[in-house]
């Protein structure tokens, strides 16, 4: 099984299941091999990658791009920087 947070040349990749739609942006843990992530914004015109990357960003203090996934609900996310520790620790969840 794949992990949820990978290191990646100083950087952590993160396995992702998009939910959009959602009532409100939140993270909502993991997902077999994946972290949930529920967006309010719609899936069109890449306004759901923008508010994925604005929610992980926020919480992780670190920029965050989407790498794969971008038409899908399986993405992987790119955040600057940090270890997969902490990404996990700023996350709130444990793998």
């Amino acid at each position: 099984m794949a992990e949820v947070f990978t290191a990646d040349r100083g950087d952590t990749l993160v396995r992702l299941k998009a939910v959009p739609g959602a009532s409100r942006d939140a993270i909502a843990g993991l997902l077999g091999d994946r972290l949930k992530v529920r967006i309010s914004a719609a899936a069109e015109g890449g306004k759901a990658n923008k508010a994925i990357c604005r929610l992980l960003a926020g919480a992780t203090g670190t920029a965050v791009t989407i790498e794969t996934g971008h038409g899908s609900p399986l993405k992987t996310a790119r955040a600057n920087g940090v270890s997969p520790d902490q990404v996990a620790d700023a996350l709130d969840v444990s793998c």
